[in-house]
């Protein structure tokens, strides 16, 4: 399928009602296809419906997008959310679900050291879905875009039943000074690399939970936010990068689940201390019973974790450009029958974490 918000659907002509919605859709007005994309593209700016962007020789409007060659290593990702899986329809703004889409992409780019450069979005509209509102969640694409980096040159547009969007993203990482391409990668890690987190954990999931349970209070509303208006570390892991980090993650599924991967990527076993774990001081205060295990299980943070030795850190942390909060130790190779991580108490007794993380597969 073309980059160019193609023309062919899945199940019969798209046509999403105009305006907002209505008691009966049958006295709505219903914008087509064609005019959708158009105003998709003007909400993008000229720049995009032209393709006059940065090494976007052809945008949105052809069979694809074309770009010219980068002087590095190209990275591609891609990223979905579906109604009823990763968001709520009902719940969340529209724009904050276009920025959402973007930033799970572009923090995956963060996470290796790279800069997004290119975009592609597929959207999954129901029928009755308000033009208006798909205007609105591509505003907060464009703004996630001008925020991190990433330029829209393209997509699909499909009907389907349950609504979704759906962004690959291309960007490229720096080089070295031998020329070759500087990446992080989870199956970096060596044994005594100290574990460190670019910033508090939890406040996504405080703000789902309390989401969940009706929470009204301010603490409860910053949580909200944290939840549904995530940033991408993209600068950050840049820096890292550069300053010689060469294994990270993004935290998007829960920091042991994330730290797991990474320890069976590199097959190392690591520990780290729960009292050393970052969170923001409104998830202690709404969850003050509960705040710990948010942190350590709780998703969509995006903040990066990475596993580095002590000296490259030390560096890094008094060059003041990164605060890099310090949590753990790699400590050994992994053993078969053994977990891959350690979470330790406050008093030296291992802690069992409720729930790992997020996982798409596990009901």
């Amino acid at each position: 399928m073309g980059p160019s918000l193609s023309r062919r659907e899945s199940n019969g002509p798209l046509r999403i009602i105009e305006g907002m919605p209505q008691t009966s859709a049958g006295a709505a007005k219903r914008t087509g296809e064609f005019e959708l994309i158009r105003r998709l593209a003007s909400v993008l700016g000229e720049g995009y419906a032209t393709g006059a962007g940065r090494r976007a020789l052809i945008g949105i409007g052809d069979d694809c997008a074309a770009i010219a060659p980068g002087p590095s290593a190209g990275l591609l990702t891609a990223d979905a959310m579906v109604d009823g899986v990763h968001f709520r329809s009902g719940e969340i703004d529209w724009a904050d679900l276009g920025w959402k889409s973007m930033v799970s992409n572009q923090s995956d780019m963060a996470a290796m050291g790279g800069v997004p450069e290119f975009a592609l979005v597929t959207l999954g509209l129901p029928e009755d879905l308000s033009a208006p509102h798909v205007e609105c969640l591509y505003r907060g694409i464009r703004a996630a875009a001008a925020e991190f980096g990433g330029e829209v040159v393209g997509g699909d547009v499909v009907r389907s039943q349950t609504m979704f969007v759906s962004v690959s993203l291309y960007g490229s990482a720096g080089n070295g000074a031998d020329g070759e391409p500087i990446l992080m990668r989870r199956d970096r890690a060596r044994v005594g690399d100290r574990i460190a987190v670019t910033g508090p954990l939890g406040g996504s999931g405080g703000g789902l939970r309390a989401l969940a349970e009706g929470r009204t209070s301010n603490d409860a509303a910053l949580l909200k936010r944290a939840h549904f208006a995530p940033s991408a570390r993209v600068d950050a892991g840049c820096r890292l990068a550069a300053g010689g980090v060469r294994c990270a993650i993004d935290v998007s599924d829960g920091l042991v689940a994330d730290l797991t991967r990474i320890c069976e990527a590199s097959g190392v076993s690591a520990e780290i201390m729960a009292e050393q774990t970052p969170a923001p001081p409104e998830l202690k205060r709404e969850f003050p019973e509960d705040w710990l295990d948010l942190a350590l299980a709780g998703g969509e943070d995006y903040e990066l974790l990475v596993a580095a030795p002590a000296e490259t850190i030390g560096r890094i942390s008094a060059g003041g450009g990164d605060r890099l909060h310090l949590i753990g130790t790699v400590t050994g190779v992994h053993e078969a029958g053994q977990p891959f991580v350690n979470v330790i108490g406050p008093g030296g007794e291992p802690l069992e974490v409720g729930r790992m993380g997020w996982d798409h597969f596990d009901g």
